[in-house]
């Protein structure tokens, strides 16, 4: 009896073990490269931050003097500092208040919508390519369309610089990524789909107009929906690179020198990859302290029907 059962025990691990290997062999492609691609460029990186190293001569251990050059001695980085926490605070509300709002348009079964559905999201998939980047450039110059309509409309009377200026150089931007909506809106518009239509019927019978039920209905039905975009949105800004690269190349006066494109500066352009590390490292410890927050604060405003239950 007692060897039949651990004959059974045996049989039962060599099963499990049996299980374990297989699946990791068919995610092996991807662990290898997580491994490769991820891991090791991250370990990498935290060494190089602690080191002066321009990839021309032998590298040098400092410790964390970088870090200390970098909030003691370096006011770009402050500059860069201030105009990302900018684009940031601007750009991510605007764009989900449009997302939603084209979202709630698009939420209905009339001919075609699918059709306007795919149209406004094609902004999203190339708004991050260069040729975008180049045509929005071309679009906002002083010899711009953009001047052009707005002088015959009778809204200006002569030409704006609106990417030249350093006064209107990082709005310029943020419209560009407003314009990028398409991602969060098909995001909305499938949370909006999933709420009951029960819920706007019974509101209606007890009387609750448009204004009262959007606030009372749908904002708390969609707040999980809004997390996740916040969130992902959030993240996104703090990497923006290629509207600033491509459209101003941070100027003009440092008016949009994202933080992204200043460590691409001193890494690729004077050959600090040590400092650029360093700037790397500091830059990934903001977003996981504004992530934290944005968890920390969601239980204040994210609301989960399974929680209610």
């Amino acid at each position: 009896m007692d060897d039949r059962i651990k004959n059974l025990k045996t049989n039962r691990r060599m099963t499990a073990f049996k299980n374990a290997a297989t699946g990791y062999f068919f995610i092996m492609p991807w662990l290898v490269g997580f491994l490769l691609f991820t891991i090791y460029p991250m370990f990498s990186s935290l060494f190089y931050s602690l080191t002066d190293y321009d990839l021309l001569t032998k590298m040098e251990f400092i410790g964390i003097r970088n870090f200390i050059d970098i909030f003691a001695k370096d006011n770009t980085f402050w500059v860069s500092m201030r105009v990302t926490f900018t684009y940031a605070f601007i750009q991510v509300p605007l764009k989900l208040m449009f997302a939603l709002a084209i979202a709630m348009l698009f939420n209905t079964n009339r001919r075609g919508i699918n059709a306007y559905r795919a149209m406004y999201y094609l902004p999203s998939i190339f708004g991050g390519s260069i040729a975008i980047a180049v045509m929005w450039r071309q679009l906002m110059g002083k010899q711009g369309a953009l001047n052009s309509i707005l002088l015959n409309l009778g809204f200006i009377d002569k030409t704006i610089a609106w990417i030249s200026s350093p006064d209107t150089a990082l709005g310029s931007l943020i419209a560009m990524s407003v314009w990028q909506f398409g991602s969060p809106m098909l995001i909305f518009l499938s949370g909006l789909k999933q709420i009951p239509s029960s819920y706007y019927e019974a509101a209606s019978i007890d009387g609750a107009n448009a204004f009262q039920r959007f606030f009372k209905i749908t904002l708390p039905a969609l707040s999980p929906i809004i997390f996740f975009n916040f969130l992902m949105q959030t993240i996104g800004s703090f990497m923006a690179f290629t509207q600033s690269y491509i459209v101003t190349r941070g100027g003009p006066a440092d008016s949009t020198l994202f933080y992204a494109l200043y460590i691409y500066r001193v890494g690729f352009q004077f050959y600090r990859m040590g400092y650029a590390a360093a700037l790397s490292w500091i830059m990934l410890l903001i977003i996981a302290i504004i992530t934290a927050v944005i968890f920390r604060t969601s239980d204040y405003w994210v609301y989960y029907e399974a929680k209610a239950d």
